[in-house]
C-alpha cells in the first residue's frame, strides 16, 4: 500500500499523452458500455420472462412436463388437480388456463398477439393488488383486466380507462370490454396480458377443451411442509404432471430462454466481445506507453528499482484507466436503459450487482492488459539509455 501511494509516477505518465488517454478512456467507456447493455437486455430478458411466474400466488404449481415456456404451453388434466386435494395438507387449488390471442387495436384496427390468461374469479391467481381488486367486473362474460405496461401497439388502453371506466374492443373477435387495468410488463414471450374469467376465456378460445389447463395452483394450509407435500404429490400423481415451486416454475422459464434459444448465447457473446474489446484498447495503449517511455524506465532499472516496482506503476496505470472509463460507461448506460425502456417496455434498469460486476470485468481487463503489456516492461535495459 505504501509504494502504491508514493509512486505518483504512474499518473504523470498517463497525463504527458491526453490525447492517448482520452483515446483509452473513450475506448474502455465504450467496451464497459457495450457490457451493460449485454448484460441489461439478459437481464431484462430473465425478469420480463419470470415475473408472471413469481406473481402467481400459490405455494405449489402443477404443470405438464412437457411445459418449456409460456410462449407455447403445454395443458393436462383439470382432474389431476382436483386429486391433489385429497392429500393432508393441502388446502384449495386453483385452475388457470394459458393462450395466446389475437388483440385488436380498435383505433388503427391492427391485430396484435398478446398473452389471455383465464382464472377462476372467485378467487384470484395473482398476487397483483391491481388484480385482487378488480375480480368482481370480471365475473361477468367478455370483462377483462389489461395489462397497461404493455407496448402501446395496443392502442390507449389504460388512457381511455381512466378516463372512462372502460374500453371495447375484440378479443379472437369476440367482443370484450376492460374493466380494470394492471402492470406486468412485455418479454419476449408476450408484449402484452390479458387476465379474464376462465368462462369469457372459453368463449374467447372456444375450441379448448374444459377439462385442459395449462396451470394447477395449490394453496396449503398454513402448517404445511411445502417440499414435505410436493413429495407426496410426486410420488402419488401419475406421471402425465410435475410439481413444482413457484421458483421451481420460474426457473423453467428463465432456462428456456437461457439455453432452449440463441438469445442467452448472444447476450453472452456481446459480453465476452465487449470484454475482450476493452483488452485490446487498454493493451494497446499501455503498450505504447511502455514503449515510449522505455528509456525512462531503463533509468529508473538502472537508479535500482526493481521490476516489481514498475509492475506496480503499470498496474497503477491500469487501475487509473479502469476507473476512468467506468465512471461514464455507468452513467451513459443508465441513459441509454431508460431509452430502451421506453422503447421496448421491458424491464432494463441499472442495479447495483450488475454495476459492480461490470467494474470488476473492467479491473480484471485492464490490470489483466497491463500483465501482457509487461512483458514489453521487463525487456527495458539500462543499456537502452545509451
Amino acid at each position: 500500500m505504501k509504494l502504491f501511494l508514493k509512486t505518483p509516477l504512474a499518473w504523470r505518465q498517463l497525463l504527458k499523452e491526453r490525447t492517448r488517454l482520452l483515446i483509452a478512456v473513450a475506448g474502455i467507456t465504450f467496451a464497459d458500455m457495450l457490457i451493460f447493455i449485454q448484460m441489461g437486455f439478459e437481464g431484462a430478458l430473465f425478469d420480463a420472462a419470470i415475473k408472471p411466474h413469481r406473481s402467481l400466488q400459490a405455494d405449489l404449481v402443477l404443470i405438464n412436463p412437457q411445459f418449456q415456456t409460456l410462449f407455447s404451453v403445454k395443458s393436462f388434466s383439470r382432474e389431476r388437480l382436483y386429486q391433489t386435494l385429497g392429500y393432508e395438507g393441502v388446502q384449495s387449488v386453483n385452475p388457470v388456463y394459458i393462450s395466446t390471442g389475437q388483440w385488436r387495436n380498435p383505433e388503427t384496427r391492427l391485430e396484435r398477439a398478446i398473452l389471455v390468461w383465464g382464472i377462476d374469479p372467485a378467487k384470484s391467481a395473482f398476487n397483483f393488488p391491481e388484480i385482487q381488486q378488480n375480480l368482481d367486473p370480471i365475473k361477468q362474460l367478455n370483462q377483462v383486466l389489461f395489462d397497461q405496461a404493455g407496448r402501446p401497439e395496443y392502442g390507449a388502453v389504460g388512457e381511455i380507462f381512466q378516463k372512462t371506466g372502460q374500453f371495447d374492443t375484440e378479443l379472437n373477435n369476440k367482443n370484450i370490454r376492460v374493466k380494470g387495468v394492471f402492470s406486468n410488463g412485455a418479454s419476449f414471450a408476450a408484449d402484452g396480458n390479458v387476465i379474464t374469467s376462465d368462462s369469457t376465456f372459453l368463449q374467447i378460445f372456444p375450441e379448448r377443451k374444459p377439462d385442459r389447463i395449462e396451470v394447477g395452483l395449490i394453496t396449503l394450509k398454513p402448517d404445511a411442509e411445502p417440499l414435505k407435500i410436493q413429495a407426496q404429490l410426486a410420488a402419488g400423481l401419475p406421471k402425465d404432471v410435475v410439481i413444482l415451486t413457484p421458483e421451481e416454475f420460474a426457473q423453467i422459464e428463465k432456462s428456456y430462454w437461457s439455453n432452449g434459444t440463441g438469445i442467452g448465447f448472444i447476450f453472452g457473446l456481446g459480453v465476452g466481445v465487449g470484454f475482450i474489446v476493452g483488452i485490446v484498447i487498454v493493451y494497446q495503449i499501455l503498450y505504447s506507453d511502455v514503449s515510449d517511455h522505455l528509456p525512462e524506465y531503463a533509468t529508473l532499472k538502472a537508479m535500482g528499482y526493481t521490476d516489481r516496482y514498475l509492475l506496480v506503476v503499470l498496474f497503477q496505470e491500469a487501475l487509473f484507466l479502469a476507473f476512468l472509463g467506468f465512471i461514464p460507461a455507468f452513467l451513459f448506460s443508465i441513459g441509454l436503459y431508460q431509452l430502451a425502456y421506453t422503447a421496448t417496455m421491458l424491464p432494463i434498469f441499472m442495479n447495483s450487482q450488475r454495476a459492480i460486476t461490470v467494474f470488476i470485468l473492467t479491473v480484471i481487463m485492464c490490470t489483466g492488459s497491463g500483465a501482457i503489456a509487461m512483458r514489453k516492461l521487463s525487456s527495458a535495459d539500462p543499456a537502452d539509455i545509451f
